[in-house]
């Protein structure tokens, strides 16, 4: 066996003729071979892998390119009728209701419903979780530290419409006298409330701000709203890796009343502009796991989208080493303020 593929993958292979069908869905699988192997196994499968992350979905459509259906949006659509789904469990215990009710419609009365994770994920609540959607959710395997859990849809489960607006979580926020709605999908970063660090950041940026903002690692669109509501001369551009973070954040800027540019980007793959300013509170988890790749590479790759005196302010753990990267890689950098675990860091471009 490949030692590429996950550990999560690992162990579906394990159960490859538990897997079998004729149009199956793959949900938030990693592009690591597994695909390969089951496209050998099931020539004939109708194959369809729906991902909320755009670096999987990118790395998907690039490898298997006709051969499946990949799909990134915050809420799924199909012609197809799965006769099975596999569902990478995610961090998030609402999204994993989010995601049942979401492709609902889209099920056969008998579909086979799988679920995979590693066991500190918490996949091991699935039977508990899932009692409301499947019937008789049960263990099937467990190696590499993963478990797999298989169910039946309920039959009542087919017939719910689902309303992606209804599964926004809202809440009102107030600092430095300004007051916002935030609209957040389940597993969205901050979903119920104003984080630490980010209220930090908001209470650091520039005193003054003005033409092009880049919001790195939107969310749910907290950072840009601010802006937007109290620089009225700032055009707001957000990006995220997430489906899910995007729409919250296009909801979020709609309720408000301001205009942004919204898009997905693998960290800055999708960046062509120059900005005057750039904030962030980069993200360091991808899945479940802490990871630190994306916002070391919007870091060291940041500089050329700098306007001329352009500046950049973020928000990290205090922990985290991101000022040397800051000073080697764009330059005149410096740290405002630690604080409750944060620290701020500002750097400008000459």
């Amino acid at each position: 066996m490949s030692i590429s593929l996950s550990n999560v993958s690992q162990l579906l292979l394990r159960n490859d003729t538990l897997l079998s069908a004729k149009t199956p869905l793959f949900i938030n699988l990693m592009a690591d071979g597994f695909i390969e192997h089951y496209l050998s196994d099931n020539s004939n499968a109708k194959i369809s892998c729906y991902n909320t992350n755009y670096i999987d979905h990118q790395a998907l459509k690039k490898q298997y390119n006709n051969r499946i259906t990949s799909s990134f949006t915050s809420e799924y659509h199909t012609e197809l009728t799965h006769d099975l789904v596999v569902i990478n469990f995610p961090k998030s215990k609402g999204e994993l209701a989010f995601t049942l009710a979401m492709i609902a419609p889209f099920l056969d009365i008998d579909a086979k419903i799988f679920l995979v994770g590693e066991k500190k994920g918490g996949v091991q609540s699935s039977p508990k979780l899932t009692q409301a959607f499947l019937n008789n959710c049960q263990k099937v395997d467990a190696a590499r530290h993963c478990l797999l859990f298989v169910g039946i849809v309920k039959a009542e489960s087919l017939n719910k419409a689902f309303i992606l607006n209804d599964w926004f979580e809202k809440y009102q926020l107030s600092v430095g006298g300004i007051t916002l709605t935030i609209a957040s999908l389940p597993g969205v970063f901050s979903q119920k409330k104003l984080d630490v660090g980010t209220a930090l950041l908001l209470e650091n940026l520039p005193r003054v701000m003005k033409g092009k903002v880049l919001d790195f690692g939107c969310g749910a669109g907290v950072i840009s709203c601010f802006i937007g509501k109290k620089f009225a001369d700032t055009e707001l551009c957000l990006l995220d890796v997430s489906a899910l973070a995007i729409a919250s954040a296009k909801k979020t800027l709609a309720l408000n009343h301001i205009p942004g540019h919204v898009f997905a980007s693998n960290s800055l793959s999708e960046v062509s502009e120059k900005y005057q300013h750039v904030v962030s509170n980069p993200p360091f988890h991808q899945g479940t796991k802490t990871s630190y790749l994306a916002s070391e590479e919007f870091l060291r790759g940041i500089k050329p989208h700098l306007q001329h005196n352009g500046n950049i302010t973020i928000v990290a753990n205090s922990f985290l080493q991101y000022l040397p990267i800051m000073q080697q890689h764009i330059g005149n950098s410096r740290s405002l303020l630690s604080k409750q675990g944060f620290s701020i860091y500002y750097a400008d471009r000459k």
